[in-house]
C-alpha cells in the first residue's frame, strides 16, 4: 500500500487530493531537515546555499515541461503567478482577455481587478460539459471573431490543462496552437497540470505563459509553482509580485540579457521560508522509485479514477460525466452524479448552493474525509480525486458516504 508512505491519520479518507496535495514522509522529513540547517547557520543557508538548491530544483523540473532550465522560475503559488503576469503585461486600450466561464475564480478575479488600473476589457465564454474539444474551439474562434467586429482587440485568452469543476481535461494545446494562428497571447493555468497529466511538450506547443502549482500532484510541499516564460516573452516581465530585489528600472534593463534579467528576477522576493522549493528533486526521486516514475502515476491515477467512478456510479445508481471516449476524461478527476434533485427536497432553485455547501461541511465535520459536491448543469455532482495511495475500495467507501448524506439531505438535515 502506498499510502504508508504519506502522513496522513489512520481513519482519514483522502479524496481531494486536488486541492492541496499531499506530499511523502521522505519529502517532509527533507524539508524539516533544511528548516533545522537554516536555522543552524540563517546568513549561510539563505544566502548561499538556498541559491544551490534553487538551481537544482528549476534544473529538475524544466524537463517535466520540456523547457529550458532559463525558462522556468518558482512562485508560491498558481495565484501570484497569474498576477505577476497579468500586472506585466503593456495592455492598451481596447484590449480585451478572453476566458471561459470553467475559470478558476481567484483568476477571474484578477483579471477584474487588473480591469481597475489598466484600460482594458474581458471577454467570457459560457460552456457546459458534457462538451467535446472540437466545439469549445469552435467557441473561441466565433468569440474572437465577433470582438473584432465590436472594436476590441483581443490580448490575451486564458485557458486552462485541468478544469477545477467539473474536474476534466481542457484542450489547452489546441487553444494555444489557435492563439498562435489569431495573434493573441496563451496563457495557461496549469495548477492542475504538472504531476496530473503529460506536459513534456509544453516547450513545442510554446504557449506565451505558463502557471502550475507544484504541490498539487507533483507532492512538494505546499507553496511552490513553476512559472514558465519563454526566452521570446521574457523581455515582458520586469517584477515580481511582491516588487522586490531583482528589480531594475528600465534604462539598467536595457543593458541587460532578458534572460539573465529573468532569472535573477525570481532568486529572493521577500524573505519567506524558501525551502520547499528545494524540495523538488526528493518528490521526483519518490515519484520515480517508489512509484515507477511520471508516465506510470499518470496511468495509474487515470485508471483508478475511472475505476472507481465507474463504481461510485454503480452504488449509487447514476453516471459519470461523460462517455469512456470522451477526450475531457484522461485525467485523474472523475464526476460522479448524486442520486439527489431538488425536486427530492422539495424545493425550487435558488438554493442548490446551499444545500450544496451543507454537503461540503459535512465531510469534515462527521466523517474524516472531504467530498468535493457541486451543483453542475441542474444536478449535483461529486469530484474525486485519482492518486497512488487510493484503490478502489475507497471509491466505494465514497459512494456509501455520499448515500448517507443524500438521505440526511432528503430528510431535511441540509436546513
Amino acid at each position: 500500500m502506498r499510502r504508508k508512505h504519506f502522513t496522513f491519520a489512520d481513519n482519514y479518507h483522502p479524496l481531494n487530493h486536488g486541492s492541496f496535495g499531499a506530499f511523502p514522509k521522505a519529502v517532509q522529513e527533507y524539508q524539516r531537515q533544511l528548516q533545522s540547517e537554516s536555522e543552524a547557520r540563517p546568513d549561510t543557508f539563505i544566502r548561499y546555499t538556498y541559491l544551490q538548491l534553487l538551481k537544482e530544483s528549476r534544473s529538475a523540473i524544466a524537463p517535466l515541461l520540456g523547457a529550458d532550465t532559463g525558462e522556468v522560475v518558482l512562485v508560491p503559488n498558481t495565484t501570484t503567478g497569474v498576477n505577476t503576469v497579468l500586472r506585466n503585461i503593456d495592455f492598451l486600450r481596447d484590449d480585451t482577455i478572453l476566458y471561459f466561464n470553467t475559470i478558476y475564480g481567484a483568476c477571474q478575479k484578477s483579471i477584474q481587478s487588473l480591469s481597475e488600473t489598466c484600460p482594458i476589457s474581458y471577454h467570457q465564454i459560457d460552456i457546459t460539459y458534457p462538451i467535446e474539444d472540437d466545439e469549445i474551439i469552435s467557441r473561441f474562434r466565433a468569440a474572437v471573431r465577433s470582438l473584432k467586429t465590436q472594436g476590441k482587440r483581443p490580448k490575451l485568452a486564458m485557458f486552462d490543462t485541468v478544469l477545477t469543476f467539473p474536474g476534466v481535461r481542457f484542450p489547452w494545446g489546441a487553444l494555444v496552437a489557435v492563439c498562435k494562428d489569431l495573434g493573441i497571447l496563451s496563457f495557461v493555468d496549469g495548477a492542475h497540470g504538472v504531476g496530473h497529466i503529460d506536459l513534456t511538450h509544453v516547450g513545442d506547443a510554446k504557449p506565451d505563459f505558463l502557471i502550475s502549482n507544484c504541490y498539487k500532484w507533483l507532492m512538494v510541499p505546499r507553496g511552490c509553482a513553476v512559472l514558465y516564460v519563454p526566452f521570446r516573452n521574457q523581455g515582458q516581465i520586469a517584477s515580481t509580485v511582491p516588487t522586490s530585489w531583482g528589480y531594475e528600472t528600465p534604462e539598467e534593463r536595457a543593458k541587460m540579457d532578458p534572460r539573465e534579467y529573468f532569472s535573477r528576477l525570481f532568486v529572493k522576493v521577500s524573505t519567506v521560508d524558501n525551502t520547499l522549493y528545494c524540495c523538488i528533486p526528493l518528490a521526483l526521486k519518490f515519484r520515480s522509485e517508489v512509484c515507477g516514475g511520471e508516465a506510470a502515476i499518470h496511468a495509474y491515477c487515470e485508471d483508478i479514477a475511472r475505476r472507481g467512478g465507474a463504481r461510485m456510479a454503480e452504488i449509487l445508481g447514476t453516471e459519470v460525466l461523460g462517455g469512456p471516449e470522451s477526450s475531457f476524461r484522461r485525467c485523474s478527476f472523475v464526476n460522479v452524479r448524486l442520486p439527489l434533485s431538488l425536486s427530492d427536497l422539495g424545493v425550487e432553485e435558488g438554493r442548490e448552493w446551499e444545500i450544496a455547501k451543507w454537503m461540503l461541511e459535512l465531510g469534515p465535520a462527521e466523517y474524516e474525509t472531504y467530498l468535493p459536491v457541486k451543483f453542475y448543469a441542474g444536478s449535483f455532482w461529486c469530484r474525486i480525486s485519482g492518486q497512488i495511495y487510493l484503490t478502489v475500495e475507497d471509491f466505494e467507501w465514497a459512494a456509501g458516504t455520499l448515500l448517507r448524506i443524500c438521505e440526511r439531505a432528503r430528510a431535511g438535515e441540509w436546513k
